[in-house]
């Protein structure tokens, strides 16, 4: 095949560009350009011809149109060899183009600004972008295309050695083009349909089939139309929930969390770290909090007046479940709390950040990961997405709902007193982030018993208890804390002969009656939140 003579560069981002110009230069290829690309080039000292010059047509509607010419995507798609092919662009004058350097604009980082205006986003579309990108990668039989500066250094090898690329460079380029396009596509779908508040009914076809019918939230706009998911290689993983399981994550982890220290973080790593950073999100603005956390679930929960304090709060809660768990505080790590929990083996610590001491005394641990906590969990997207099989995901706002004094609905006809009131709040964040049924004994800076995942409520409380027993922890006193409403007044009677005076719970049960009859038999105290906080 011949060598490349023509490229076309027009790039937003322009990391590694000079240097890659100049190779191309070097190996005598023609370079077209356009606006600030161009001018970049030749501050550089390279030739550059204006793609106007090029197709003999102006740049016009404010740059709107300049690439969207026949003698651009004609010298991109003509097929090398074909008899009518080349007789047409000889016909038209047309030259072929056998490089394309595109990446588009910036449309993802326009939109996540606070500030981004509706004309801003709009501006920010890319139109020539995409096209060029497009026509030269379904012709990657015979023309190189690049997206990524990070593929600058392989080509540019390739060119210089030979002329040109492999095929099997084009093909992988030409993949990673379409794999770009519809992420790029699907930013800008998700949000003009926030922006514009598009969702399942406004969209329905005049015949919609009943797999396309919305549900009542669908049809408030909240959930999208089309679900486009297209997320970055973050890093491979050396595999997943199991050996035997191929795994890699993606997207933006790296900008939420900062590894300092251990040996690479395995797939349920990063399952249970997200966990215990989104437990300890709920804390952020308390006291010095600490989290201790086993497959996803809290095994203990602490406050102090120090790391150390909190610590030895969360430990006591459960001295077995912690050996290989998840750590994470809410405040920078200092050496005295380093120390406490350099005496166990934990897997992963998540905090703001570390102190030098803290770092010298858990670093002596070469394969205990450290992470740096960059950006607050609650500041990620507000949709969670999960796969569940048969080809389907489901899709649902985060569970980011809290509840303060002011929302707790007393049923009882004792009141709380006021410590109760502290446990139960504190109770309240911890028992949103245990899988269901669930259920958290514990008082006004600590859990002192938590059941998980039980398919009976009965047996979550049963557990817990079991739990607080062997911990050789008293429930005389406690609160205790349900997820979701307790279905039958056992529930609530099992509690109070633990020894709770207090307990909170969503309500609206049909036995709602019968469970306040209860706690009112056993002069127990119980609020209502009115929202339940089911995890599965």
């Amino acid at each position: 095949m011949a060598k490349i003579q023509r490229a076309l560069i027009s790039v937003s981002d322009k990391t590694g560009l000079v240097p890659f110009a100049q190779i191309l230069a070097k190996a005598g290829i023609e370079i077209i350009s356009t606006g600030g690309t161009a001018k970049t080039l030749r501050e550089a000292g390279l030739a550059v011809k204006d793609v106007s010059e090029y197709t003999g047509f102006p740049e016009m509607l404010d740059g709107r149109v300049k690439t969207l010419h026949p003698k651009v995507h004609g010298g991109l798609l003509f097929i090398r060899g074909n008899e009518t092919h080349e007789a047409a662009i000889r016909t038209h004058h047309i030259q072929p183009i056998d490089l394309v350097v595109v990446n588009l604009y910036p449309f993802e980082q326009t939109v996540a600004k606070p500030d981004v205006t509706l004309h801003d986003a709009i501006e920010n579309i890319d139109i020539g972008g995409p096209s060029m990108l497009r026509s030269a990668a379904k012709n990657h039989d015979s023309v190189t295309v690049v997206v990524d500066p990070l593929d600058y250094a392989e080509v540019a090898e390739q060119i210089s050695a030979n002329g040109d690329t492999t095929l099997e460079l084009r093909r992988k380029l030409a993949a990673k083009v379409f794999a770009r396009t519809a992420a790029y596509d699907g930013a800008i779908a998700a949000h003009l349909q926030k922006e514009f508040n598009v969702g399942q009914a406004s969209c329905l076809s005049p015949n919609p089939s009943p797999a396309s019918r919305g549900t009542k939230n669908n049809e408030t706009g909240k959930m999208p139309v089309l679900l486009s998911i297209s997320a970055p290689l973050a890093q491979p993983l050396r595999y997943g929930e199991n050996p035997h399981q191929a795994a890699a994550l993606y997207g933006g982890f790296n900008e939420f969390f900062q590894q300092l220290h251990g040996k690479e973080l395995s797939y349920n790593n990063i399952l249970d770290l997200t966990a215990a950073a989104n437990l300890i999100a709920e804390f952020s603005d308390d006291p010095p909090t600490l989290a201790i956390l086993k497959h996803t679930n809290p095994c203990g929960v602490g406050q102090g007046t120090n790391l150390r304090e909190a610590w030895d709060k969360a430990f006591a809660t459960d001295k077995q479940a912690p050996f290989g768990g998840i750590i994470a505080v809410n405040r920078p790590l200092d050496g005295a709390c380093a120390e406490a929990i350099a005496e166990i083996f934990s897997e992963v610590i998540v905090a703001p950040d570390f102190s030098a001491e803290a770092l010298a005394i858990l670093q002596k641990k070469k394969n205990l990961r450290l992470l740096k906590v960059l950006k607050s969990p609650l500041a990620a997207r507000s949709l969670d997405v999960r796969s569940v099989g048969a080809n389907s995901f489901l899709l649902q706002e985060r569970d980011l709902k809290t509840a303060a004094r002011a929302d707790l609905k007393i049923v009882t006809r004792r009141q709380p007193t006021d410590n109760e009131l502290r446990a139960m709040l504190f109770g309240w964040r911890v028992v949103k982030h245990v899988k269901s049924n669930a259920i958290v004994y514990g008082a006004a800076d600590r859990t002192l018993g938590i059941g998980a995942g039980q398919m009976s409520r009965v047996d979550a409380s049963r557990i817990a208890v079991w739990k607080a027993g062997e911990a050789r922890l008293s429930l005389k006193g406690s609160v205790v804390c349900s997820d979701a409403f307790f279905p039958f007044p056992d529930g609530l009677i099992a509690a109070a002969e633990a020894g709770a005076t207090a307990a909170i719970q969503p309500g609206g049960s049909v036995r709602d009656a019968e469970v306040i009859a209860a706690a009112d038999e056993r002069n127990m105290a119980m609020v209502f939140t009115g929202a339940r906080h089911f995890r599965h």
